[in-house]
């Protein structure tokens, strides 16, 4: 384990690599205790390189053996161990030389899960960001680009199947019950990239045509027996395929693309050239299994990783502090691919709840950083929501500016230019500003500064000039290493809806650049007039949530009552019925904490029932207008002095007084959601499923009883239905009957399927109220827990911390004490997986006095163990300077 905690790595420090290595070749004799590794590197020095520079190479946990140039091993005082990696001297001048380099690793105690690992019998490599430096010593960054062949011994009994990137070239037999496979990638890569598994594991195949007619061979490997729990990743994979040909002109570029699925894996997915490899979690489906949005979580992973192949393989990311162009890039990409395969309006608003909830907090806390970061002391660290997800809306934004035409000749002029390369930010962003001419100088802020922008807003109407004014102003809070910040260019889609419904065209707007149904905001304050309007119209502002902003506009009721009902873009539409809600939960809580009696405005509780009523609305979009704001939705709006209690409390029961007034409309249509048939996880059935769940939810809380959810349980033939009213009755009903009923029947059920029963485990840890704790405890002491494998403790542990707010944040502490001792557990045997545990307190300071208290005590034990990973200090670190 790294404890190395003072290095911080600055953008502004970067420099090329005074080596250039053109090629790697590398033989691994796998041996789960000792697995020899032989690197042969073609290398030569850049040109200008001083001749008496050393050749510095990173190394991780591993074991030297020997190190010869052009085939003489090196003189002992020109190799230097620096307990990071080597430090090679005397090397060849200008002349290119090769380099050889064997060494030993562990893969069978590798608990780390990066590097070279072996779990449940089966060899896996995770090289991003830093791993491979714990197979070999190798300049491990991302702008060393060479061409990889892979030979890999192994024996023949336990590891039949011997896989790494590019094509296979070559088997054969080496006897002893041993043999080796060849495999040769011709594009160059940088290491992080580099892939190997090895084991025996059962495929699923296919074929892929390209758009030029070159056959693909698609393999998807998992545990044998489980096969046909892959067709709808192969099936997705396809669809991946096909749309990026279509959508972006790129096909595929090797002879065969493979996946394969492992249960011990620290990530979601990586995208490792030619050779995927997937937490299964993101691979195995079927109805049994699998919920509607477990298909969904497929079909976008397996997109994300596949669209790699440009945007982050072919064109990868000069260092890391250009992780994003690589990672929100290829969000963005498959967030659209999402979009064209399902409901774009309902996928916007998943993808804007996800943004608020994971990035936006991110954004206004101690971890807060920009979408490019100009520094880091540990970049597994910097995979964060606001890399990925914000990075993701800055790409649309450059879409917004720049049209569908415009997107689509910067990204060819991108992958043109820069194929084969390792590209920053601004090589990106020149590729569409030398395509269209549009000037992005003044845009290029959204990549270096941290937090979320505010606009406040405020409108007058003049009837009698019929001049409608709209008042603008923006910010960015300040936020660690950056106290000020300049003006940012903010597009934002806008419409002004008249009185009927109709959307007013207005004769003329001064006061900002508008281009289309786009409103620039350039200035730190702008006033905005649109005149010729005939009636007094209600501002929609952001539509699509084209940027990732906060907007302060005190919008009366009724007018967000008039958007929810009339909008015409349908995200904006549940944009308004959102924030209304947003409103009156926010009164709620103010009332709750008070001691006073929660009430509901009536209109938004008959807003609600008219828009789950209205038929010309998809099921799925009624489902997310039927879903409140989340209890730490809540807390974000409120911005401190949490009460997580009280806000669960006001919640509750604005749920309940919506429900009771909407039982008789919810029950009829509930009994208008069935989908007869067999299970198909398609957009329009999945909604049905989601809306029908929903109304269910209000209708149990109107009954008062969990009649609904047994008898639904009890019915269900999938996992969605199944698994819906296993959490309703856990969450809503924990004392009753049923609910223990259902989670011993769940867990009989599939006692043998740990996918599944992490639903059961994050279930019970997610139940809200200060006795799930000891449940958690308890769950931890039973058979389907261990902290070797990261899904399960993210089931239960990571699920407890980051989704039960009334548990986690329990008033005497109990729950911040309980994380801060797994964290030092977890630690020592895996980093990265207690890290993101550890950022689940980001948001601590925002708590009332007594849990902030405790969360701080819990903070600083961790900070002062005696022997911490570089990436738990990190973040304890930031988390606690704030």
């Amino acid at each position: 384990m790294r404890t190395e905690t003072g290095t911080t790595f600055q953008l502004s420090d970067y420099r090329e690599s005074d080596f250039i290595v053109d090629a790697v070749d590398l033989t691994f004799r796998l041996d789960p205790e000792r697995t020899e590794v032989v690197s042969t590197l073609t290398v030569r020095r850049r040109p200008g390189v001083s001749p008496d520079a050393p050749f510095v190479l990173d190394g991780d946990e591993v074991e030297l053996k020997s190190v010869s140039v052009d085939g003489q091993t090196m003189a002992e005082e020109d190799v230097a161990e620096t307990g990071n990696g080597l430090r090679l001297s005397n090397l060849p001048g200008q002349a290119a030389f090769s380099l050889t380099i064997t060494s030993e690793i562990a893969p069978e105690r590798n608990t780390q899960l990066m590097g070279l690992y072996r779990s449940s019998g089966v060899y896996t490599t995770q090289c991003e960001a830093e791993g491979f430096r714990r197979i070999t010593f190798f300049p491990d960054r991302p702008d060393v680009l060479a061409v990889y062949t892979t030979r890999i011994e192994a024996d023949r009994e336990s590891a039949p199947l011997l896989l790494a990137n590019g094509n296979c070239i070559e088997t054969g037999d080496l006897g002893e019950g041993r043999h080796y496979a060849v495999w040769h990638d011709p594009h160059p890569k940088p290491s992080y990239l580099f892939a190997l598994v090895a084991g025996d594991l059962g495929v699923l195949e296919d074929d892929f045509t390209t758009a030029s007619g070159r056959e693909v061979a698609l393999k998807i490997y998992v545990e044998h027996g489980k096969e046909a729990r892959a067709a709808y990743a192969m099936d997705s994979l396809k669809r991946s395929m096909r749309w990026d040909e279509e959508r972006f002109g790129r096909e595929y570029d090797l002879d065969i693309f493979m996946i394969v699925a492992v249960s011990d894996f620290n990530m979601g997915a990586m995208e490792n050239k030619g050779l995927n490899v997937f937490n299964d979690k993101y691979v195995l489906a079927d109805p049994e299994i699998a919920t509607d949005a477990d298909y969904a979580n497929i079909e976008a992973i397996i997109a994300h990783e596949y669209f790699h192949n440009w945007t982050g393989n072919r064109i990868t990311c000069r260092d890391w502090f250009q992780l994003c162009l690589k990672e929100g890039l290829t969000v963005y990409r498959d967030h659209e691919f999402s979009a064209d395969q399902r409901s774009r309006p309902v996928k916007r608003i998943a993808e804007v709840r996800l943004l608020k909830a994971h990035q936006f907090p991110e954004d206004a806390g101690p971890l807060a950083h920009p979408v490019r970061p100009d520094r880091y002391r540990e970049i597994s660290n910097f995979y964060t929501a606001t890399v990925y997800e914000k990075g993701s809306e800055v790409v649309r934004m450059i879409a917004t500016l720049l049209g569908e035409d415009g997107f689509r000749k910067g990204m060819d002029l991108y992958f043109d230019r820069h194929d084969g390369e390792a590209a920053t930010i601004e090589d990106f962003l020149a590729c569409f500003e030398d395509a269209t001419g549009f000037d992005l100088g003044q845009f290029r802020l959204w990549y270096d500064q941290a937090g979320t922008p505010v606009v406040s807003v405020s409108t007058v109407w003049d009837p009698g000039s019929r001049r409608f004014t709209a008042s603008f102003e923006q910010s960015v809070p300040a936020t660690p290493g950056q106290a000020k910040k300049d003006v940012m260019h903010i597009p934002l889609r806008f419409g002004l809806v008249l009185p009927d419904g109709s959307e007013a065209e207005p004769t003329s707007v001064t006061g900002a650049r508008v281009t289309d149904d786009v409103l620039h905001l350039t200035q730190r304050s702008q006033t905005v007039q649109f005149d010729g309007v005939s009636a007094r119209p209600v501002l929609s502002l952001n539509r699509g949530f084209c940027a990732p902003i906060n907007v302060h506009f005190e919008q009366a009721p009724a007018d967000l009552a008039h958007l929810a009902r009339h909008e015409s873009d349908p995200f904006a539409r549940w944009q308004a019925l959102n924030a209304y809600a947003m409103r009156v939960l926010v009164e709620a809580v103010a009332k709750e904490r008070a001691g006073g009696t929660v009430d509901v405005d009536p209109a938004l509780a008959e807003t609600m029932i008219a828009t789950a009523e209205d038929e010309t609305l998809e099921p799925a979009f009624r489902a997310q207008a039927l879903a409140l704001p989340g209890e730490n939705d809540i807390a974000r709006e409120i911005g401190n002095d949490i009460d997580p209690d009280a806000i669960f409390a006001a919640r509750r029961a604005v749920q309940t007084v919506i429900g009771k007034t909407g039982a008789e409309i919810f029950a009829r249509l509930a009994d208008t959601m069935e989908t007869p048939g067999a299970y198909s996880p398609d957009a329009a059935s999945a909604g049905k499923r989601a809306f029908r769940h929903a109304l269910m939810t209000y209708l149990s809380l109107a009954d008062a009883s969990p009649a609904r959810a047994n008898e639904a349980f009890a019915a269900a033939d999938n996992m969605t239905d199944l698994s819906q009213p296993l959490l309703l009755l856990a969450h809503f009903f924990p004392e009753s009957e049923g609910a223990n009923a259902a989670l011993a029947t769940f867990e009989e059920r599939f006692h043998d399927t740990p996918l599944v029963i992490d639903k059961w485990l994050s279930a019970q840890a997610t139940a809200p109220g200060a006795a799930t704790l000891e449940r958690v405890r308890m769950l931890m002491e039973g058979e389907h827990f261990s902290r070797s494998n990261p899904n399960r403790v993210r089931a239960l542990i990571g699920a407890f911390a980051a989704g039960n707010p009334t548990g986690f944040n329990r008033a005497d502490g109990a729950g911040f004490a309980f994380l801060a001792d797994e964290v030092l557990a977890i630690d020592g045997r895996n980093p990265q997986v207690a890290a993101r545990l550890l950022t689940t307190m980001r948001s601590w300071r925002s708590l009332e006095e007594g849990r902030r208290r405790h969360a701080r005590a819990a903070l600083e034990r961790i900070a002062a163990a005696d022997k911490l990973s570089s990436d738990v200090r990190d973040i304890v670190d930031r988390t606690l300077a704030g």
